[in-house]
């Protein structure tokens, strides 16, 4: 089991200078995260998601508060994370295995080294045989798969994912959240999760955090002590039923739920 707090936040806040004034994005927050642990965070639209994965990345400073990594102050971006998007963010131009190989060159690393890690992601991730293959060639489900393979490239303690398959159809992101249990559970990373479906943060998740409107709060976190591997077909078993009402009530008693 996890246990070592690896993400710590204290008394977190998040304000923007604007020319009407300062708008508060984040009220004070506080939470930890262990290593190893698989965290969502959903909310209504506005209410700071994005802005709090951003702090974590070191992309935005924090306004108030202690923001660590690993027991260190997280000031400016971090060598230790991966990023994972909402778009793959894959150059047309190179094929998938270049894609991946980009985040070696922009961090300069050794090359060999690089192309067995990749060659490795790739097949962990389901993409074996398709290293020659560009973007275009790829459903967006695969292409989600080699971003996700670009991210943890030079092996981040943390995986970061803003909604990433927030653009797939519903049979696609279903298969890509069995996926990512298992490229998780392969891969043993930390990771924070965005998502606005209530479902799929309850299906991946150790814990799930509920944020309420903007400025944004932590309004609850829950544990989701479900059985691992999880199935498909748990999602329609009463215990999962029983998450997804507490979670759900928080939207719905504000009149704002995210589809």
């Amino acid at each position: 089991m996890p246990n070592q707090h690896l993400i710590e936040a204290r008394g977190v806040t998040k304000v923007y200078q604007t020319k009407d004034g300062a708008v508060e994005s984040l009220k004070p927050l506080d939470f930890s995260i262990r290593e190893g642990e698989f965290i969502s965070v959903v909310g209504p639209s506005g209410c700071g998601k994005s802005t709090l994965l951003k702090m974590v990345a070191g992309l935005l400073p924090v306004t108030a508060g202690t923001l660590e990594l690993a027991g260190k102050p997280i000031s400016g971006p971090q060598r230790d994370v991966g990023i994972v998007f909402q778009s793959s963010v894959l150059l047309a131009w190179r094929t998938v295995l270049d894609n991946i190989l980009l985040q070696a060159e922009i961090r300069r690393m050794p090359k060999a080294e690089a192309l067995a890690k990749a060659r490795q992601l790739m097949s962990m991730a389901g993409l074996a045989g398709f290293e020659g293959k560009y973007p275009w060639q790829l459903s967006g489900g695969m292409q989600q798969r080699a971003s996700i393979c670009r991210a943890l490239l030079h092996n981040p303690s943390v995986l970061l994912m803003d909604e990433p398959f927030g653009a797939l159809d519903a049979m696609t992101r279903e298969t890509m959240n069995l996926e990512l249990q298992r490229i998780w559970s392969e891969s043993k990373k930390t990771v924070l999760l965005i998502t606005h479906s209530i479902p799929e943060a309850i299906f991946l998740s150790d814990r799930v955090m509920v944020m309420s409107e903007r400025p944004g709060s932590i309004a609850a976190i829950y544990d989701i002590d479900l059985l691992r591997p999880r199935t498909l077909d748990m999602m329609g078993s009463p215990a999962f039923a029983v998450f997804a009402k507490k979670v759900r009530a928080h939207f719905y008693s504000q009149g704002t739920l995210d589809h």
